[in-house]
């Protein structure tokens, strides 16, 4: 284990609160590891390390965001996020290879699939929007963690406006998909969606609903006027 990470454990197991790590875990239907430390305290932590490593190659700091990810522990997986985000003006294509990994082999939680999602993977597919082809990849995986991914990615992007095409499609994939928190991601999506082109928007969950889990369809109309809402949801 590098010094830094063990330094960096060393600093979370210090600020660590267990009425924190117990309340925590509530917000999880599945088991997750915490230290016991609230998001914004995490968030201070990571960029504070991170002026220790930034000189270093993407090669070097995307390793020690493996070691992070390895420990299971959400906190260590937000510090992860935190710098790869931290990185994204040395994106290249080829790291999509890398988040998918991360996404596949360590994600186990919605917390750390979107913390991911919306900004690392968000903001590399803006930069290389061919790689979208790879998100509706991922819808059709038998991995749930993967088929949300496919969907809150594009949460950042879908409220400028970007990939309408490319979301619906995503959510044509998803529609009748029976987690949980796949209906609740691509309901986000969709609603995310809504701020630029309401109408489409609709239109589209108009001529889905009565398919579409209503898990979903309450995400996805969540920002538009009560009317139609009320047209969204009348059966």
């Amino acid at each position: 284990m590098s010094a830094i990470i063990k330094r960096i454990r060393q600093t979370l197991e210090q600020k660590a609160d267990e009425k924190t790590r117990a309340t925590g875990t509530t917000f999880f239907k599945e088991p997750v590891q915490l230290h016991g430390i609230k998001a914004a305290q995490v968030s201070k932590i990571a960029k504070s390390f991170f002026q220790e490593i930034k000189g270093q190659s993407k090669t070097q700091v995307f390793a020690l965001c493996d070691e992070l990810w390895r420990s299971g522990f959400l906190e260590e997986s937000f510090i992860a996020c935190d710098w790869s985000y931290a990185l994204r003006n040395r994106f290249e294509s080829a790291d999509l290879d890398i988040f998918e990994r991360w996404l596949h082999e360590y994600v186990d939680n919605w917390a750390s699939c979107d913390t991911l999602c919306n900004h690392t993977i968000g903001s590399f597919v803006v930069m290389y929007p061919s790689c979208v082809s790879r998100l509706k990849t991922w819808s059709q995986s038998p991995d749930p963690w993967l088929r949300r991914a496919a969907a809150v990615s594009l949460i950042i992007p879908a409220r400028e406006g970007k990939f309408l095409r490319d979301i619906f499609e995503i959510a044509d994939s998803l529609l009748l998909d029976t987690e949980d928190l796949v209906q609740k991601g691509y309901g986000w999506m969709l609603k995310a969606a809504s701020q630029a082109h309401q109408q489409k928007v609709f239109d589209y969950v108009f001529a889905h609903k009565a398919t579409m889990p209503r898990t979903a369809l309450r995400y996805a109309i969540e920002k538009m006027p009560k009317e139609l809402k009320a047209q969204a949801m009348a059966k």
